[in-house]
């Protein structure tokens, strides 16, 4: 293995473990609910949810379980309307 290689696999691994150097600005996924799978999506400083619930409170059980992922990664507007202890 060229050593160039060996010290981008290094400088990789450190990223991963220092995960304040990642902001997520746009993404799209697909959550496997209890009772079905829903679209979401984190676009212009929102969440969106498929699910009925999030239609009416504009949270829901699966933008907050994302919240707790990828708390150290969303900018602060992305953590905003959670509740307390969620």
């Amino acid at each position: 293995m060229q050593s160039s290689l060996i010290g981008k696999i290094e400088k990789a691994k450190r990223y991963a473990a220092e995960r304040d150097r990642i902001t997520f600005s746009d993404f799209s996924l697909q959550f496997r609910g209890e009772h079905d799978n829903y679209s979401l999506k984190y676009k212009d400083n929102r969440w969106h949810c498929s699910c009925d619930f999030f239609s009416r409170w504009g949270i829901c059980s699966h933008t907050m379980a994302l919240q707790r992922v990828l708390k150290e990664m969303l900018p602060k507007e992305a953590l905003s309307g959670m509740p307390q202890g969620a």
